[in-house]
């Protein structure tokens, strides 16, 4: 993962490990999902060795939702950073919430994400610090 990609997750470690004010927008009451590269890599493997003529599009990820405010304050723990979370105002496009449906995955080749969302931000934050 880049660390400058703009993305929730590395904009909120940089601006953690900066103590720099964590920037939320809306309310932060919004839902993401994330799923570690490990368990990703995983299911992408699986599915390139099946023996199966499987062709259709299939959704991987995880489906455990978490607040933008949740990640935040983890993210804040995490690194024992001082930053403050800041609410800006929420751009029109933003998504309310993100969750991927992984039935098929899961029914198909038994995928069920096995990193839990604060071991991949250690993990990442890990990263990150050997980045700076």
């Amino acid at each position: 993962m880049d660390k400058n990609d703009g993305r929730v997750v590395s904009n909120f470690i940089n601006q953690a490990l900066n103590n720099k004010n964590i920037t939320i927008y809306g309310t932060g009451k919004q839902t993401r999902s994330f799923c570690y590269i490990d368990d990703l890599l995983n299911i992408l493997v699986t599915i390139a060795n099946a023996q199966d003529d499987f062709y259709g599009p299939i959704n991987i990820g995880n489906p455990n939702e978490f607040s933008v405010e949740k990640i935040a304050k983890i993210i804040i723990e995490l690194t024992k950073s001082s930053s403050q979370i800041v609410n800006c105002p929420l751009p029109q496009d933003d998504p309310k919430q993100r969750q991927p449906d992984i039935n098929l995955a899961q029914n198909k080749y038994k995928f069920k994400p096995q990193i839990p969302l604060e071991d991949g931000l250690k993990k990442t934050i890990e990263y990150f610090v050997q980045k700076q």
